[in-house]
């Protein structure tokens, strides 16, 4: 499955935990809401993901975690905050180049509207 067609699923799953729940929720919550409804539709994904940074030949645990990674393949990055901000797209960049993926979906479910919420950031796609 290529990276358009799976955002359109995790677009759709989104859709399905904001209509459920609207905005106010913890992001950790929305994560574990998210992750159930992309396994239920039978992605593979992986959370927390732990992405060391490689400088100089030696691997450095900085802290990077990427919050869901759907069929290694797109990375989410879930958002419970006001307004979305260019440090939040840059984050996903830097996620993108380090795992050589090419799509990111930053998903802010705080937004009244999931539609104003979502981002896709793309890395030579």
């Amino acid at each position: 499955m290529r990276e358009n067609e799976l955002a359109d699923g995790i677009v759709d799953a989104a859709f399905r935990v904001h209509r459920h729940f609207g905005p106010g929720l913890l992001e950790s919550a929305y994560e574990a809401c998210l992750a159930h409804e992309l396994l239920s539709m039978g992605f593979s994904i992986e959370k927390q993901v732990a992405l060391p940074l490689v400088y100089r030949d030696v691997k450095l645990d900085v802290g990077y975690r990427l919050d869901l990674w759907v069929e290694r393949t797109v990375i989410i990055e879930v958002k419970a905050v006001d307004e979305l901000h260019p440090v939040h797209m840059a984050q996903m960049l830097t996620y993108l180049k380090l795992t050589e993926n090419k799509l990111g979906l930053i998903i802010n479910f705080h937004s009244a509207l999931l539609k104003n919420g979502l981002r896709r950031v793309a890395n030579n796609l």
